[in-house]
């Protein structure tokens, strides 16, 4: 039987750009749609970086998938913050998001906010960038959380990191 998500992923075989978040936030949860809080800083950043022409709003996230781009989490459940989430679930998390993109072959996984990774992966020293070993065959990379809540960096800075990706 399939598992249902509370908020089902934006994918498709052979993406440029799978964007993996950490796990959705009740507002995005509540409407059905990716990076919805106000104050997340996404959708001004992929547009910044130039991976879509414009700026997308969170009720058009099925655009991504025509400028080859997707989004996913590790963790299916909504919290109102990450820090909620055990390590247990992200590290079962990580194992799941392995198969999905096993699966869907994404050129590249963006994996947003280092401290989840290290969680997940049980690497405390994880640093930003690309990582030594790929997940589920893609390349990986871990980049800046575009949270509102991720004060560390600012909207230029996440349009640079997002911007890299593209390779």
């Amino acid at each position: 039987m399939p598992h249902h998500k509370p908020l089902p992923d934006v994918v498709a075989p052979g993406l440029d750009v799978l964007f993996c978040g950490i796990n959705p936030s009740l507002r995005s949860a509540e409407v059905g749609h990716h990076f919805a809080r106000p104050g997340n800083r996404f959708w001004p950043a992929i547009h910044l970086a130039g991976l879509t022409p414009r700026r997308l709003s969170p009720d058009e996230d099925g655009e991504l998938l025509r400028y080859g781009l997707g989004s996913t989490n590790i963790v299916d459940r909504p919290t109102r913050t990450a820090a909620e989430l055990s390590t247990e679930e992200l590290r079962a998390g990580l194992g799941a998001l392995a198969d999905l993109v096993g699966e869907y072959r994404p050129r590249v996984l963006a994996v947003l906010g280092v401290t989840a990774w290290r969680l997940a992966t049980g690497r405390p020293r994880a640093s930003l960038g690309r990582q030594p070993q790929p997940l589920g065959g893609a390349d990986t990379w871990v980049v800046p959380n575009p949270s509102g809540l991720n004060a560390h960096h600012q909207l230029p800075d996440l349009a640079r990191w997002y911007a890299a990706l593209r390779g």
